[in-house]
């Protein structure tokens, strides 16, 4: 058979567990209660509770460990068990009473009058546990529990509540908790009437431009001073091989050159003279062949006629000499030469030349290396000057046409004149350096120039040097000096003493900061934002106050 488990609370009194028990649609109910139940304590509330099931048609079990209840349930003849799991038993009355240190009361002992004051009570609700009870016919003490347990269901059962067991634990905790939540409210009360209430005060200012447009000569490292119109420059620099290949267009025969021998005689004078090496015999069929050294050629002897048609007494030397380039052209019979030169009745007779060869090669010429080096200049430089503008990280404003290159002379590989078997390079060894102005150096260089038309304007004052604005241009440079010019917008305004401010709308309400402000000279709006909703005041505290200035620009 199925059971009904009612467990049962702390603050449960016996009407609550008679109604419990009553809404319950099984045969068995099993109380638990908790540790400590006052409800429980009492024979009466025992004896109320055994009764109330029986008329209800139910078998009530209570499940408990506690002596002092397992006594009184044996009393009342509630069968108890020690867990839902266990088979449940009539306890035997102890020859001794269990005294656990909590009261209990029992009924029997309530004065007679006050049984009498509970006895006429109107039905409330319960009639039929009433009625059950006041039909019981037991002894005097039981009619004392039915009488009390009758007198109490009638007098607190309305609308199922009834009077409750105070619980000073529950009671406690709740103090606790009110003086927590207490506590709490008034700190959070002093800190949003304290602590919380700020305002900042933001303020719209009527301004006009200020121009700066000013050239500036670059100082390097020295210090920026503006009376003497110079400005802190930094740069960066950075080293690289700029390099281009090209394809050689000349030819050259580099063959073996045809070599032999000169005879030089001399019927012209009497004295010697000499042939500079080097010096140009040219055949008679044109080709030109160059003496290897110094040669002396003795005077005639004898007659100059006879010299001159047998070539009797000439004065003879033979020379060597070697094809002024290489080919099998060269290769020539003996014949006769002219000397380049030398006139007169000299005569220059060659023998046989041989051994000229002929090999034609691909060679760097001069025109080859200027069109790669017109090639190497117009080389993109921006992904360089990128990488150098990326080396500036402290916020500088870098001068874009101060970017310079300077590009060594070209060496070419092969050299001009020499073979190539391959593509041909021309290679420069180049410097890439570009010039910045620290954001420091250009804010006090725009200030100085701004403050400078503020000269005699008291009421005036700036509130923007124009930084954002700034451009740098027209860059230049002569030998060692470079100058740069520098444009810029910045905004004056009028004079507005934020510490005055302050004094001004402390302990003001927003009306009061709008109408006090705006009569100021160039103040076109006032606004003023609270910290929290609640706060409608401005602080006395001129730290809880902040202003902030816009510019409407003119």
């Amino acid at each position: 058979m199925n059971k009904d488990v009612i467990y049962i609370d702390v603050e449960d009194d016996v009407t609550a567990i008679i109604g419990k028990i009553k809404a319950s649609k099984e045969k068995i109910v099993a109380l638990v209660p908790p540790k400590h139940v006052g409800v429980l304590q009492s024979a009466v509330n025992l004896r109320l509770l055994e009764r109330m099931a029986k008329n209800a048609n139910k078998r009530m079990v209570l499940i408990t460990n506690n002596q002092a209840l397992i006594a009184l349930s044996a009393v009342a003849g509630i069968p108890v068990a020690k867990n839902l799991q266990t088979k449940p038993e009539i306890a035997e009355i102890p020859a001794l009473s269990v005294d656990d240190g909590e009261d209990i009361i029992d009924g029997s002992q309530l004065p007679i009058g006050e049984l009498e004051k509970t006895a006429d009570v109107a039905d409330d609700g319960n009639a039929s546990v009433n009625k059950a009870i006041s039909s019981m016919n037991i002894d005097e003490k039981t009619v004392s529990v039915a009488a009390l347990g009758a007198s109490v269901s009638r007098k607190f059962n309305k609308a199922k509540s009834g009077v409750k067991v105070p619980n000073f634990n529950a009671f406690r905790k709740k103090l606790f908790i009110g003086i927590a939540v207490a506590v709490l409210l008034i700190g959070g009360i002093v800190w949003a009437a304290v602590f919380a209430p700020a305002a900042k005060v933001i303020i719209t200012a009527r301004t006009t431009p200020a121009s700066v447009n000013t050239t500036a000569t670059l100082g390097g490292n020295a210090a920026t001073d503006v009376a003497k119109g110079l400005i802190q420059s930094t740069f960066q620099t950075v080293k690289k091989d700029a390099s281009v290949d090209f394809t050689a267009t000349g030819s050259k025969d580099v063959g073996a050159k045809a070599a032999g021998s000169i005879t030089v005689k001399n019927c012209d004078s009497n004295s010697s003279f000499a042939i500079d090496a080097n010096t140009v015999f040219i055949s008679s069929t044109g080709q030109h062949f160059l003496n290897t050294s110094l040669a002396t050629v003795p005077g005639f002897t004898g007659s100059a006629s006879v010299c001159r048609g047998t070539g009797a007494g000439a004065g003879t030397v033979t020379v060597p000499v070697v094809a002024e380039q290489s080919g099998e052209t060269y290769n020539i019979a003996a014949t006769t030469y002219s000397i380049t030169g030398i006139t007169g009745d000299v005569y220059a007779n060659g023998g046989q030349m041989s051994g000229g060869t002929t090999k034609v090669v691909t060679v760097v010429t001069a025109d080859d290396v200027q069109k790669a080096g017109a090639a190497l200049v117009e080389q993109p430089s921006d992904q360089v000057k990128a990488q150098l503008v990326k080396l500036f990280t402290n916020g500088e404003t870098v001068i874009d046409d101060s970017f310079t290159i300077d590009r060594a002379a070209a060496t070419s590989v092969p050299a001009i004149g020499a073979e190539a078997t391959g593509p041909a390079k021309l290679t420069s060894s180049t410097t890439y350096t570009i010039t910045a102005i620290a954001k420091t150096d250009l804010e006090i260089y725009l200030k100085a120039n701004i403050e400078k038309q503020l000269v005699g304007k008291d009421n005036q004052r700036m509130y923007d040097d124009g930084i954002g604005k700034v451009v740098l241009s027209d860059y230049t440079k002569t030998g060692d000096v470079a100058t740069v010019k520098i444009v810029s917008t910045g905004q004056v305004g009028p004079k507005i003493d934020e510490a005055a401010i302050k004094q001004q709308v402390k302990g003001k309400i927003y009306g009061e900061v709008q109408s006090t402000l705006q009569q100021i000279d160039g103040v076109s709006n006032v606004d003023v934002q609270f910290s929290y909703f609640w706060v409608r005041t401005v602080p006395n505290d001129i730290n809880k106050i902040t202003v902030e200035f816009k510019l409407q620009n003119g």
